[in-house]
């Protein structure tokens, strides 16, 4: 898989990266970073020296810091699904294509 990138964060997996909570429409969620250490089909699990928090996807944007030190700011809502949902569409367009 190609290296994280703008252009491919939806694709690739979240856990391990830093995270940062820039926009909700929930108060409660706006500024809560940390390191993602779940995901699910609708939420992304952040732990911080505070705590673990659990921030649902629909509602927030995101800004995830990459491993280059640059970072990617992102709807929630572009990354609803199942962690495992985009390595099935891509494989499963990597197979038609073959064809």
């Amino acid at each position: 898989m190609n290296p994280l990138s703008y252009n491919n964060i939806a694709r690739h997996e979240l856990i391990g990266l830093d995270v940062i909570v820039i926009n909700s429409c929930h108060s409660g969620y706006l500024g809560i970073s940390g390191q993602v250490i779940d995901e699910t089909r609708n939420t992304i699990l952040i732990a911080n020296s505070v705590g673990v928090k659990r921030v649902p996807k629909s509602v927030a944007k995101f800004r995830f810091i990459l491993p280059d030190d640059s970072f990617v700011e992102i709807n929630g809502k572009k990354i609803v699904g199942r962690p495992i949902e985009p390595i099935k569409k891509a494989f499963t367009a990597n197979n038609k294509k073959r064809r």
